[in-house]
């Protein structure tokens, strides 16, 4: 990989491009935080050829939110199954509009 494509990844946001270390850092918690959150499956690091876990800015920003809501009295499997549930609900909703506006298509094009 040369380097003009390493810093085009940069801005993807599944790039994982965060040690264990600096992901801790970055959200203010623990390395132990993190394993936590990968052993509910909440997220699932890549891993370096060295066997590191690396994480991506998407990933970060669900660890965050695992985190806003432990830090507000959650239990973390709790959090994190919320978490998953929220999602689920967000995916349901946008194939739901999908539909709605297929569905309106359809119908528009059957009252021409």
């Amino acid at each position: 990989m040369t380097a003009d494509t390493s810093f085009d990844r940069l801005d993807d946001d599944d790039y994982p491009a965060y040690t264990m270390g600096r992901a801790a850092e970055m959200l203010g918690t623990t390395q132990g935080f993190l394993r936590a959150i990968g052993e509910a499956r909440l997220i699932t690091p890549l891993r370096s050829e060295g066997g590191h876990r690396r994480y991506s800015r998407y990933q970060l920003r669900i660890a965050a939110r695992a985190r806003e809501l432990v830090d507000h009295g959650t239990p973390i499997e709790a959090a994190c199954r919320i978490i998953i549930l929220e999602d689920q609900l967000e995916e349901a909703q946008r194939i739901n509009a999908e539909y709605r506006k297929a569905a309106k298509s359809t119908n528009a094009e059957s009252e021409d």
